[in-house]
């Protein structure tokens, strides 16, 4: 396929995908850091702090399932401007927020936007820049995992000089300005449908193409030149559990998911207890582990696109990730807590290269939606599980060496499905492999 310039026709895409991109982490990120500023206006019961803590990999889990679902009926575009429409609106019912509870509703209502727009990125990406695949998911990628560590370090000091509220709020521009390039598409094409239907009627021809998802994706490709696809079939969801690449790529996902989350629930605390660090010390690894994902992002997707170093790369961010946590489990020296987290926090590069494959193992962006719906719920239930899993086996052992254990070993175990991950196959080609007959 020729590569065309990114912009031409395609810059509200660019635009569209890039604002997704910076809603998605920044709507999750924003929040636990001033978990203390609400508390002196109402209080937070633990149990309440800890449904905020375990909600995004449950509503993404979710959500997952269901979009591709929504996504049949009303197709890429409009269900993007449904996601980012509840983002906006959650985050901006978070900032007047009442008390626990209306806060909880908030968070699952930003949650649940979120879980749609993260099935819709990678497809996004493959139908308007089918020729920019690795450029495209770096930049998304890149975007990511900036609005991942910016908030935290801006929203106390926002929360301290104009209060929380403002602090949680401010975020939904970003949501509210990320609507406005798919919005724009959709009145574009609907414009051009019309157009092409007042064109058939004066030429007496008949018109059998309904002016909905198909009439949008025609005007779409005139305008903005991606591959015209149809709606995603609901057989295809059916048929991924039966693929055994679908389950690699969900082991993949998931592992990636389990250590951030897992990091994100009890890093701090590990290094505390295991490592005799400060919290304060605890907090700054905690945004080192979180900083590390940013050149992972710059770098991952274009290896794997150009190079196909899916196996390599998968290999060593496990390999580096399950060092840092032996040292953790063996040398639990303060001086060289840094190192180890550095070490741990190169399990960022599976991130990037998930997301990636979603793309590059489906053939068609239809496909891609189911792909992305089914590896995203799986690896979400994984993302849930394990830091719930981890917490259980640190109150049975009063310690964080078997729970260390246990996160070396899902790393370890999981070299094999990254090695298989790196095979240069479609899931639909899997498909017709195994079966015998078209996808």
């Amino acid at each position: 396929m020729t590569a065309r310039p990114l912009w031409r026709g395609r810059t509200l895409a660019v635009l569209g995908i890039v604002l997704v991109a910076f809603s998605l982490r920044s709507a999750v990120a924003s929040l636990s850091p001033v978990v203390d500023h609400i508390a002196r206006d109402f209080p937070m019961p633990a149990a309440v702090v800890g449904l905020i803590g375990t909600a995004p990999p449950v509503c993404f889990a979710l959500f997952g399932l269901l979009t591709p679902l929504v996504e049949r009926r009303l197709g890429l575009e409009r269900v993007t401007v449904i996601a980012l429409a509840a983002v906006t609106i959650g985050l901006v019912a978070r900032g007047l927020a009442l008390n626990a509870p209306t806060l909880l509703l908030a968070t699952a209502l930003v949650f649940a936007g979120v879980g749609m727009a993260n099935i819709l990125m990678p497809p996004l990406v493959k139908k308007y820049f089918p020729d920019r695949l690795g450029l495209m998911m770096t930049l998304y990628t890149t975007v990511m995992a900036f609005s991942t560590f910016l908030p935290p370090l801006v929203a106390v000091p926002v929360a301290d000089a104009a209060g929380w509220r403002t602090s949680l709020a401010m975020w939904a521009v970003f949501g509210l300005a990320g609507t406005i390039p798919w919005l724009v598409m959709l009145a574009r094409a609907r414009g051009t449908a019309d157009t092409a239907a007042s064109a058939a009627e004066e030429a007496d021809e008949p018109d059998d193409e309904p002016a909905g998802r198909d009439a949008f994706e025609e005007a779409a490709a005139i305008s903005t030149g991606p591959i015209v696809v149809r709606p995603s079939s609901s057989r295809a969801f059916g048929r991924l559990a039966r693929i055994p690449l679908a389950w690699v790529l969900a082991v993949v996902f998931g592992t990636s998911a389990s250590m951030a989350y897992t990091a994100f629930a009890w890093l701090p605390t590990i290094l505390t207890e295991q490592t005799g660090v400060s919290p304060q010390a605890a907090g700054l690894l905690l945004s080192l582990f979180a900083f590390t994902g940013l050149p992972a992002s710059l770098v991952v997707p274009v290896l794997i696109v150009r190079f196909r170093a899916t196996s390599v790369l998968y290999a060593i961010g496990a390999a580096s990730a399950a060092v840092g946590l032996l040292g953790l489990l063996l040398v639990p020296d303060p001086a060289l807590s840094w190192l180890w987290v550095l070490l741990y926090g190169l399990a960022g590069l599976l991130f990037p290269l998930a997301l990636v494959l979603i793309s590059i193992r489906a053939r068609e962006p239809e496909t891609a939606v189911a792909l992305s719906g089914f590896v995203q719920s799986v690896g979400y239930v994984m993302a849930a599980v394990f830091p719930f899993l981890l917490g259980v086996v640190h109150t049975a052992t009063s310690g964080w060496q078997v729970p260390l254990i246990i996160l070396l070993a899902a790393l370890i175990a999981s070299i094999p499905a990254g090695v298989y991950a790196g095979r240069h196959l479609t899931v639909e080609a899997a498909w017709e492999r195994r079966n015998g007959r078209l996808w």
